[in-house]
């Protein structure tokens, strides 16, 4: 019984952190086409170029959202 709840738990860890890892992916994907699309200087236009570093920047920040989530869970373990 007690083994079904933390498995029950980690699935929802995971499921949680799955979802945070696609929000934080798609956050810096549009930050990233907006800043090309508005910035003032640019040419606003998104060309492949644009959409490639994009693409870069939203992997940087899901890559960097879980090592915060990864370093939280080592400093402060729950009961």
């Amino acid at each position: 019984m007690v083994q079904q709840r933390e498995g029950e738990r980690g699935q929802s860890e995971k499921s949680r952190r799955r979802s945070v890892e696609i929000a934080a992916f798609l956050a810096g994907l549009v930050a990233t086409l907006a800043f090309f699309a508005f910035f003032p200087g640019l040419p606003h236009v998104i060309d492949w170029g644009a959409i490639v570093v994009s693409l870069l920047v939203a992997a940087l920040a899901r890559w960097a959202c879980r090592r915060w989530a990864e370093r939280g869970n080592r400093e402060s373990p729950r009961p």
